[in-house]
């Protein structure tokens, strides 16, 4: 083996390391795509479980997060002498506040869905009734519309509001 071709073997290596190590790798990210039968119904059984599967993960992601931000927030509160240091403090548990309000108003959507799963009314276009997608679902699993009627609101939006 060659120093170059080492050195690439090494720096790919690095790279992979790196990646795993600085990874956010989640239950959500890492599903696995389903496969589609020959001849499978849209919505199926098993494309229902699959996509009820990603959406109780990635719920039970976002609630782990809250956890850890709570324990982290307690664990790190410090009354700092120096206000700087307590000025930092406070604006990071401003921006994991904020976060996490996101997440949870995100909580509030992923249970409207399983909801909508439950009800059998999901999977389609809320504007105009056709399917949304199985790839679409799995990119957005709270997608409540297809991609053409989504394009259209975000056109409209920008019109509207510049």
């Amino acid at each position: 083996m060659s120093a170059d071709s080492q050195s690439k073997t090494e720096t790919s290596a690095d790279l992979a390391t790196a990646k795993t190590a600085g990874s956010t790798a989640t239950a959500f990210r890492d599903f696995t795509p389903y496969k589609a039968k020959k001849n499978e119904e849209y919505m199926s059984e098993g494309q229902l479980e699959h996509l009820r599967n990603m959406l109780t993960a990635w719920r039970q992601e976002l609630m782990e997060e809250v956890d850890r931000t709570v324990n982290h927030m307690q664990d790190e509160a410090a009354n700092f002498p120096d206000p700087a240091d307590r000025a930092t403090q406070e604006e990071e548990f401003s921006i994991e506040l904020r976060t996490r309000d996101r997440e949870r108003k995100l909580i509030n959507k992923i249970d409207g869905t399983i909801e909508r799963l439950d009800a059998e009314d999901y999977g389609y276009c809320d504007t105009c009734g056709i399917e949304i997608g199985l790839r679409r679902l799995e990119a957005r699993p709270t997608a409540t519309q297809c991609v053409d009627c989504k394009s259209l609101d975000e056109i409209k939006e920008r019109q509207i509001h510049g």
